[in-house]
């Protein structure tokens, strides 16, 4: 594992100067350093040269200014239908763009997100005459180097098949696709994707084949290309799709890319382990230029997801732990996003986390395993586990899920509530759902 993030370290210092690698910068936390802190911090200790915004906020926008890290801004769903209006898409770069730009470099309005997963027909049928009225709004301006795309889903497909043989949906691939990737093509603009291997349907039987890892690989006897990762197959089969329209010729950017590093039970794919392999592998396939199997050589520009967790985002457990640094700037984990030699600073004054985490072990360990994370816990010193001995407040339930949960907590208290405090051999995983109940406290 060392060797592996070895290699990719040095990868990332041979390529980063010719291949875009972004991050995605949410803010849905109570707990984030300011702006202004973390433009810093992005220009002078990581490897990212853009970020793309989930909105157009004027404090980060103006934060980002003279630091030479391209900016994306993003238009809200139902910002689309109105911005058909070319009055009103003239009037929203005045307001969101105008006054930013060129010293804060922004580079890509994405108009709404994944507008085919909403479902949403109004937002559908209006995606693309809004891109254009923005386009033109923009060379009103007179800003011809900002670029209008949208990212997508990996909805878009008619059904999962090998890459050579991808179409887009039937009722879209014509009326929907067909103009969206003509308006890229004549504006030089990128068609974006999300691809997430994480969200596939079955990668409960495909893990390794999604996280890189060894595997049987699927061939694809039409191309007579073998594919051994998910993303590959993902990025080919978005090729064949609009090449089948006649647009092959159209840049491919990735709007989003990544894996949650935990969640709860209905989640157990969500771990530090596989966002590591996940994340790692991606970065050092496209730092590496190397391409994929139908588009060898070629390089994507790519944001990753996310920047941090986001702790009051909405949904289950899941959605919250995305991110690839804490908000004190130090990396979750390490898969050579900091510059080489340099350390993370910490903020001036951070903000202090509106919930609280608690270590816990995962659904589906077994009772032996169980057994030696109790047995381990509570042989390390300053471990106090009388609670769980015969009359003490946390012995029921007479469990031992109940007690090694509560060993665990306690060790991972003791031992600073880092990630690998709550490791376990791989047992363990970070809750934000307080476990205790009224005779117990978990602290």
């Amino acid at each position: 594992m060392t060797a592996v993030f070895i290699l990719i370290g040095v990868l990332l210092q041979l390529f980063t100067a010719t291949t875009s690698i972004g991050v995605n910068y949410g803010m849905t936390a109570d707990n984030l350093p300011p702006p202004s802190v973390v433009a810093n911090f992005l220009r002078t200790q990581t490897i990212f040269d853009s970020v793309k915004l989930f909105d157009a906020n004027p404090d980060v926008l103006r934060a980002f200014a003279n630091t030479g890290i391209s900016v994306s801004v993003t238009v809200g769903n139902g910002d689309i239908p109105g911005l058909t209006n070319t009055v009103t898409a003239r009037r929203w770069v005045a307001d969101h763009i105008s006054p930013f730009h060129p010293q804060t470099k922004i580079k890509y309005i994405c108009v709404g997100t994944e507008v085919l997963f909403s479902k949403n027909d109004d937002w559908i049928n209006n995606l693309v005459p809004a891109m254009r009225s923005l386009h033109y709004a923009l060379n009103k301006a007179g800003f011809q180097d900002i670029k209008v795309t949208s990212a997508h889903a990996l909805n878009i497909f008619r059904r999962d098949t090998i890459p050579s043989l991808m179409r887009f949906m039937v009722g879209y691939d014509q009326s929907f696709f067909a103009p969206l990737l003509q308006f890229h093509q004549r504006t030089k603009s990128p068609f974006m994707v999300n691809p997430y291997p994480y969200f596939s349907p079955d990668i409960t039987r495909r893990l390794n084949y999604a996280l890189f890892k060894p595997n049987s690989g699927i061939y694809d006897k039409y191309s007579k290309k073998n594919y051994t990762n998910m993303f590959d197959s993902i990025m080919d089969s978005t090729y064949t799709a609009m090449k089948a329209l006649g647009y092959g010729n159209v840049e491919i950017a990735i709007g989003e890319t990544g894996w949650p590093t935990q969640g709860d039970a209905t989640s157990p794919f969500a771990t530090m382990e596989n966002a590591i392999s996940y994340n790692g592998h991606v970065i050092k396939e496209i730092v590496s230029g190397k391409g994929t199997p139908l588009m060898p050589n070629r390089t994507f520009e790519t944001y990753m997801f996310a920047l941090f967790n986001e702790n009051q985002k909405p949904g289950p457990l899941v959605e919250k732990y995305w991110g690839m640094f804490n908000p004190d700037l130090t990396p979750i984990y390490d898969v050579g996003l900091l510059r080489r030699g340099q350390s993370a600073p910490t903020p001036a004054t951070p903000a202090p986390s509106s919930s609280k985490n608690f270590c816990v072990p995962k659904v589906d360990v077994s009772n032996t395993q169980l057994q030696s994370n109790l047995d381990y816990a509570c042989g390390q010193e300053g471990i106090d586990c009388t609670p769980i001995q015969p009359g003490g407040a946390c012995y029921e339930p007479n469990t031992l899920r109940a007690h090694a949960a509560f060993a665990m907590n306690t060790y991972y208290r003791i031992k600073g509530e880092s990630y690998f405090s709550c490791d376990f051999a791989g047992t363990g995983q970070i809750t934000t759902v307080d476990p205790s109940y009224p005779t117990c406290r978990f602290v």
